[in-house]
């Protein structure tokens, strides 16, 4: 484990502080316009609202956030990590359903990211409209935006050391802004009793799309439980008390507020109104510092859905990087400029933070619901008792398909771009994920063990020209004594390929997330090695810098001898030489498959055209490979055969 994150899931001051920078930026940075959404969508303005909406945004955080989040899923960890794949990789080995699931609520989340740093940078920027009215908010924006996107190439450590501390300042301020109203007026604190939350929902005009508005206030939940593996359960628990603390604070300070200034509420953003006017300035840059945080935690997240989703074959192969020593911060410059540009679309096309809170929180009301089928699966598999897995089916479902229900307004007011994105994104997943499967299928395997002296007659054989010293192919098999038909026909059939050790390596793709070993089995000593890669899905694939390390430790072993074989440079130490041999298994036009196989498999094809290509994906030496095409061999009985007839 790299010395900067060893130790982190362990409770300590410096953990916590790193906890509130990593996990809280997009729930911590809601008091900038949950309740300012709430007064926008609401057709009365009066007590009711305001006692109302405050019970239910206390139970929000208390039942979604506090109940499900942090007590019950963060306690469903893969091995530390959290997050819908990682819950995914403990359970998908089941069936096609829980990865259709999965895939839902990845595309609905990272469908979410383009939304968030958007309103949370504009509505800190608008604050300063309040010192400067003719500020021009959208270039500020898309300036802001612009540099923290440009920024992410070189990694985030010198910025990610300051992101607790900022995080701290953030949430000491909320929590002495609203301490200073609710002394004013202690009497909102009544909002509390859940009987305001019933009665507002059941008997205020417009009740239920409020609670869309309502909603604002949790949809940083689900990036809570994604960050478990960077700062470990017990961290996330003890800064939380602290955290919805400074949130309700400033919740009800807000409301409190609001209470006196019934007829001025319609135009004020009360999160900005409750603060002092000499503070106005310095209110605004840590709010704006804040967003910024908010943003790149986002961003950042999904960094890591994409990496994780790429490991677990349900995205294409992309270029990934590692800019930092940081253990798992990654950059992927797809996602990076992909993101960029559709938040700057967001905020160029919706202009100001009212309009986008009118657009946000569809998506992530759809992660919540497949989270939640997911965690009941996962308890099933760990037999918790059914009683309790209804339970929490039925209380978490309603919650959430009743904020689903409020949220679907939003859709002709912006919601449909969420929901597009999260569409696009859940294609190019089911696309890649099911083609494979199918591709999979058809993947033929030969007990070659049977039959294995024709590697050694082959290695001998002078009369066929030898194309390498060491020949390596990638393979799919996961027994020892097997190997795929397509690997037996370039070797054999296509173009005989005569070397004096053939190499297979195998990647074992883990369910665990951090595991990084491997295993030599020595079929035939000098002719025939397998090499087994045991690796988590949070490893990076570089195949050509582990493979090299293992032939470090064979020869250091002296389990092999790396002098090349032909006499006139073995006398001058010469290394041997290696080839890798890439097979890409193509489905040729002779085989007819079902109308929706077709459909899959051209959606596989589109999408692996977005992708790069194995020998880049797993870290090959581009001049060391050769690339072949093999064709998926499918067996279909012909309605007729051709005759034959003969010339008179």
């Amino acid at each position: 484990m790299n010395k900067q994150h060893a130790g982190i899931g362990k409770v300590s001051f410096a953990g916590l502080i790193i906890t509130l920078g990593i996990v809280f930026g997009d729930l911590g940075t809601s008091p900038l316009y949950t309740i300012k959404a709430i007064i926008n969508t609401s057709t009365q303005y009066n007590e009711f609202l305001i006692f109302g909406a405050l019970s239910c945004i206390f139970w929000t955080l208390t039942l979604q956030t506090t109940v499900k989040y942090v007590i019950i899923t963060l306690r469903a960890d893969n091995h530390g990590e959290g997050g819908i794949f990682a819950l995914f990789a403990l359970i998908r080995r089941k069936n096609n359903w829980i990865a259709i699931i999965t895939m839902i609520g990845g595309s609905a989340l990272l469908a979410d990211g383009v939304i968030t740093p958007a309103i949370t940078v504009t509505s800190a920027v608008e604050g300063l409209g309040l010192i400067h009215p003719h500020i021009p908010v959208v270039p500020v924006v898309i300036t802001i935006l612009s540099a923290l996107f440009f920024f992410q190439q070189f990694g985030t450590g010198f910025m990610g050391k300051a992101f607790g501390p900022v995080m701290l300042i953030w949430f000491s301020m909320l929590s002495i802004l609203g301490i200073s109203y609710l002394i004013k007026d202690p009497s909102v604190l009544a909002a509390i009793n859940p009987m305001y939350a019933i009665r507002f929902i059941s008997s205020f005009p417009n009740a239920v799309v409020l609670l869309g508005a309502v909603f604002l206030a949790t949809t940083g939940a689900e990036a809570l439980y994604s960050d478990l593996g960077h700062c470990g359960i017990r961290n996330i628990r003890i800064s939380w008390i602290f955290v919805k603390t400074a949130l309700l604070l400033n919740y009800f300070g807000q409301g409190a507020y609001l209470i006196h200034h019934l007829d001025t509420m319609k135009t004020a953003n009360p999160f900005y109104a409750i603060m002092p006017e000499w503070f106005l300035l310095p209110g605004v840059i840590i709010a704006t510092a804040a967003s910024v945080i908010a943003s790149q935690a986002l961003i950042s997240g999904s960094y890591t859905i994409i990496s994780e989703a790429v490991s677990l074959n349900i995205w294409p192969k992309i270029r990934i990087s590692y800019p930092t020593d940081v253990m798992g911060q990654v950059y992927i410059p797809f996602v990076n400029w992909f993101l960029w540009i559709a938040c700057s679309f967001v905020v160029i096309y919706f202009g100001e933070s009212s309009r986008m809170e009118a657009a946000y929180g569809l998506s992530i009301t759809i992660t919540m619901i497949m989270t939640t089928l997911l965690l009941s699966y996962h308890l099933r598999f760990r037999r918790v008792k059914l009683i309790y897995i209804i339970l929490l089916l039925s209380v978490f479902l309603s919650i959430e398909g009743t904020f689903l229900y409020a949220n679907l307004h939003k859709f002709s007011n912006g919601g449909w771009l969420t929901v597009a994105l999260a569409f696009a994104f859940f294609m190019v997943m089911y696309g890649w994920y099911f083609g494979r499967k199918i591709k999979n299928q058809y993947i033929s395997f030969i007990n070659f063990e049977k039959d294995p002296d024709i590697f050694k007659a082959l290695s001998n054989d002078t009369s066929v020209p030898k194309i390498a010293t060491n020949l390596v192919y990638i393979t799919k098999a996961n027994r020892t004594d097997q190997i795929e038909s397509k690997i037996m026909y370039s070797i054999f059939n296509k173009h005989p390929k005569r070397a004096n050790t053939y190499w297979f390596l195998h990647i074992d793709n883990l369910e665990s997330p951090n595991t990084f070993e491997y295993v030599v089995h020595h079929i035939i000593p000098g002719v025939l090695i397998k090499v087994d890669f045991r690796l988590g899905f949070k490893i990076e694939r570089k195949i050509n810098l582990y493979f090299r390390e293992v032939i470090e430790d064979l020869v250091k072993n002296n389990e092999i001898s790396m002098v090349s074989q032909y006499e006139s440079l073995k006398a001058h130490s010469i290394p041997a030489d290696f080839l890798f041999v890439n097979l890409d298994r193509i489905l040729i036009s002779d085989y007819k498959l079902p109308p929706l196989r077709i459909f899959i498999m051209g959606v596989h094809n589109f999408v692996k055209r977005l992708g790069i290509t194995d020998v880049k994906a797993l870290g090959l030496d581009t001049s060391n490979v050769i690339e072949e095409k093999v064709p998926i061999v499918i067996d279909q009985k012909l309605k007729n055969r051709i005759v034959r007839i003969n010339k008179k």
